[in-house]
Order: C-alpha cells, then structure tokens, then sequence
C-alpha cells in the first residue's frame, strides 16, 4: 500500500509541479509568466499577472506538499482549486472528454487529490515521520471545500475584475 500511495503522490504532485513551472518559469514548454497572464486575461481571470501568479504557485506549491506526502490535504486542497478554475474558465464547455477540449483529466486530478485527503499519504511520506495524521473522510471533504471555494473564488473575483475593465472607466464622484 504504501509503495501505491508513495507512486500516486509523486506521478500527480510533481504533474503539478510542472505544471506550474511552465505557468511561473516557462519551464517545459511553458507559456511563463507573462504569456500565462496574456491567456488568463484574454479568458476574463483578471487581473492576470495575478491570477497566473496565484495558479503558477498553487500547483508547485500543492504538487510539492503532495509530491512529499507532507500536510497533504493542504496540497490537495491547493490543487483541487486549480482545476475547479480550470474547469470552470475552459473546459466546463466542451464537455467532459479530453479530446474535445474537456474536463476530464482535470476531474481525474480532483478526484486523485481528494483520494489522497482522504486515505493519508502512507508510510512512506513526511506526514508519516513527523506524526501529522491528517487524513480522513473529512481531511478529504475538507480539502475537497477548500478547494471549491478557491476555485470558485478565482473564478468569481476575476471574472468581475474583467467585468470592470469591460466597461471602462467611470467618473470620480466629486
């Protein structure tokens, strides 16, 4: 068990971890910084230097922490919130399937990282050697609505942001 949970941590936290290279970096292929923010501005997540701040570190961050099998719900909650934004400013509309531009493999890391909250990281982790015991069907249910509401978050204060600067500047009120 501990060998399948040690596998599960390090293949969807270092994912992450290079995910949010390419977003903060422009490490493997990546967009980096400013091509991200051109992208998240260019959907309605603005302001986007901020918001591909924020995703760039969340997925390193939360990829790192499950990656090392440390504070782990954290981690989970960090990366649930990335792809319950992701899903909802890209995917949500195309349907569920990979091929078509869909949520799916975004769904499948949800669910990786809420098994993850919920089961515990396994012997083989930090958690395990510094005698964090955070993992549980609430560890999961919690990182699970943490998770939700920053994506949703996200979503919602970029989404108005964009709102804003649609509509132009308003006059200062005397």
């Amino acid at each position: 068990m501990d060998l399948a949970l040690l596998a599960l941590r390090v293949v969807i936290g270092l994912l992450f971890v290079g995910h949010g290279s390419q977003k903060l970096f422009g490490a493997f292929g990546g967009a980096g910084l400013n091509g991200t923010a051109d992208l998240f501005d260019a959907i309605g997540l603005r302001p986007g230097q901020l918001h591909a701040r924020a995703a760039g570190a969340a997925e390193v961050a939360g990829g790192a922490l499950l990656a090392l099998g440390l504070l782990t719900p954290v981690g989970a909650a960090l990366v649930i919130a990335v792809m319950v934004a992701a899903i909802a400013a890209v995917h949500l509309p195309k349907g569920v399937w990979n091929s078509n531009g869909g949520y799916e493999y975004n769904l499948v890391m949800v669910a990786g990282a809420f098994a993850l909250a919920g089961v515990g990281p396994g012997g083989w982790s930090l958690d395990n050697a510094l005698g964090i015991d955070w993992s549980s069907t609430g560890w999961a249910l919690a990182a699970l609505g943490a998770g939700l509401l920053g994506g949703g978050a996200t979503m919602i204060a970029g989404r108005l942001a964009a709102h804003r600067d649609d509509r132009g500047p308003r006059p200062h009120p005397a």
